[in-house]
Formats: structure tokens, C-alpha cells, sequence
């Protein structure tokens, strides 16, 4: 992990609006997503909701308390992001084959990374996601659940990765999960608190 010595890991609070804006850049982080792809409802259509909707809704989900998130800093700057919710919060994945019908009940998601250009490739993601495995397991996780790319040791383009990599997920001790489909991979993580 080149250079993650110098990297602070932070949790998303209402006031870090604008750290998040800043790393996200006018492309909202990609394509106008603003962390809205899995926040879709089924009635809306993605190409009416992508870009400035998309950013309203993620300023108005920060400043509430809403959107949970850790932030990647080095020298003060935001370099880094990765999403989570309870998975009742993304309506896409409930209306996805890979989880419907299945228990949601202390069920987390781990939704994407950003890294900026010019940080990728120094472990960033993975100290992110280190991170947000401890705050979701604090707020009542009991699994945790990600859909990330097997890469398959491939390099792929960046934008490809952002819900991070299998091998990555693996090394935090996730493993493949038997609704695990053709193509998507679903891994699990269960945590101790399994009460």
C-alpha cells in the first residue's frame, strides 16, 4: 500500500458536503452518478435522474444524516470514497434476481469506491472499505454484502471497478455468495454480532 501511511480515513457527516463535491468534480464522481445508481426507484428512468438531480439528492441525503460514507484524505485533500447502506435503502438491489426475495434484516451493502486520478492504485479502496466494514458492524450489521468486478488478476479501465474488486473484498475476509449469479458476483462478509 504505497503511501497509505499518509492517508486519513474519515466518516461522512452532514457538514462534509463540500469535501464530498469537491472529490466528485463536475462529472459527479462518474457519469452524473452522484451515488444515486442503486437509490433508483423502480418508476424512474436512470437518464432523468443522472446529473443534477442526481447531486441535488446526494446534498440533500448528506446534510440529513442520510447517506453513509467514509472519505479518503491526504494533506487535508479529499482522494477517496466508498458508499454503504442498510440494503433496504437501494430499491435497485431489491428488484434485482441476485437479492430479491432474500432476508434484508441486518443486511448491509457496500455500494462503490471512488478514488481520484492520480491515488488509484496505492490501496486506498481497500482502507476505505476496512473502515466501513468497523462503522457498519458499530451501526447493527450483521452481514454485509457487495457486488464487486472479478477481475480475474485482468486489468480492467477504472470506471469498470467501482464497486471495487473480488480479490480486494477477499482479503477482508468476504466470501462468495451462493446467490452469486452468472457474470455478478455477491459477496458476504457476516460479522460477529450475529446475536
Amino acid at each position: 500500500m504505497d503511501g497509505s501511511e499518509r492517508i486519513v480515513i474519515r466518516d461522512l457527516t452532514p457538514d462534509g458536503w463540500n469535501d464530498l463535491e469537491k472529490l466528485f468534480g463536475s462529472n459527479g464522481a462518474c457519469g452524473g452518478c452522484w451515488c444515486q445508481w442503486w437509490r433508483i426507484a423502480g418508476v424512474e428512468h436512470w437518464k432523468d435522474v443522472q446529473g443534477e438531480v442526481a447531486r441535488g439528492r446526494l446534498c440533500r441525503q448528506v446534510q440529513e444524516g442520510s447517506a453513509h460514507g467514509v472519505l479518503a484524505f491526504e494533506d487535508g485533500e479529499p482522494v477517496g470514497w466508498c458508499s454503504f447502506e442498510p440494503r433496504s435503502a437501494f430499491p435497485r438491489l431489491q428488484r434485482s434476481p441476485s437479492f430479491k426475495g432474500t432476508p434484508t434484516e441486518g443486511v448491509w451493502f457496500v455500494g462503490c469506491f471512488f478514488i481520484r486520478r492520480g491515488h488509484r492504485h496505492r490501496g486506498i479502496a481497500e482502507l476505505l472499505l476496512s473502515r466501513a466494514v468497523e462503522d457498519m458492524g458499530r451501526d447493527g450489521a450483521r452481514v454485509i454484502e457487495a457486488c464487486p468486478k472479478d477481475t480475474h488478476g485482468r486489468s480492467q479501465p477504472d470506471a469498470f471497478v467501482y464497486t471495487g474488486t473480488c480479490a480486494m473484498f477477499e482479503r477482508q475476509g468476504f466470501q462468495r455468495a451462493e446467490t452469486s449469479r452468472a457474470g455478478i458476483a455477491v459477496m458476504q462478509r457476516r460479522l460477529g454480532n450475529q446475536g
